[in-house]
């Protein structure tokens, strides 16, 4: 018994599944994942730190990172460059804090996968320190943190490579035909 594709359509129709396979395969869960902090998570300090420092699991990448460190007034920045990223190691030098009350290590880092994870760390400073609140509008921001790269331009790429994989296979059929 003969089949009806020809040895060229039958590829391109394998071709095509595979590549809608691919698609539509889940998205791997292997983002970077926070495994330490310093001040650690809901920390009581009687002084403020010189820096703020976080430990992934993983290597991060050095694009797009942002760490900030937000007073009890949740609006005040209090670090005093910008992060600096190596390897699993994200760090940010503060200065003196003010206030006493509850600070927030605000963060954004790209995984080694691509994919951007963020989150908080709270921290309490018991004493207040000698240090004055910066406005957001002057706070240390890296010149290339843009945000995320945007999904479009992988939906619309999927989309034209399915779209050719379907003409190569018409028209291979057709041709047998």
């Amino acid at each position: 018994m003969t089949s009806r594709w020809s040895f060229p359509a039958r590829i391109a129709a394998a071709l095509a599944a595979a590549g809608a396979a691919l698609l539509c395969a889940p998205a791997a869960d292997a983002h970077s994942v926070l495994v330490s902090s310093s001040p650690s998570a809901d920390a009581s300090l009687a002084s403020g730190p010189a820096e703020a420092v976080l430990e992934f699991n993983e290597p991060v990448e050095n694009r797009f990172t942002e760490l900030s460190v937000l007073g009890p007034d949740g609006a005040s920045h209090w670090e005093a460059g910008p992060a600096s990223v190596v390897d699993a190691r994200v760090s940010a030098p503060l200065r003196p804090l003010g206030p006493a009350g509850g600070y927030t290590i605000r963060y954004r880092v790209t995984s080694a996968d691509g994919h951007p994870v963020s989150g908080t760390v709270p921290f309490r400073l018991t004493v207040a320190g000698p240090g004055g609140a910066v406005p957001a509008a002057t706070a240390v921001t890296r010149p290339d943190a843009d945000g995320p790269v945007p999904l479009w331009p992988w939906i619309t790429g999927g989309a034209v490579l399915l779209g050719t994989g379907y003409a190569v296979a018409r028209r291979l059929g057709r041709a047998h035909a």
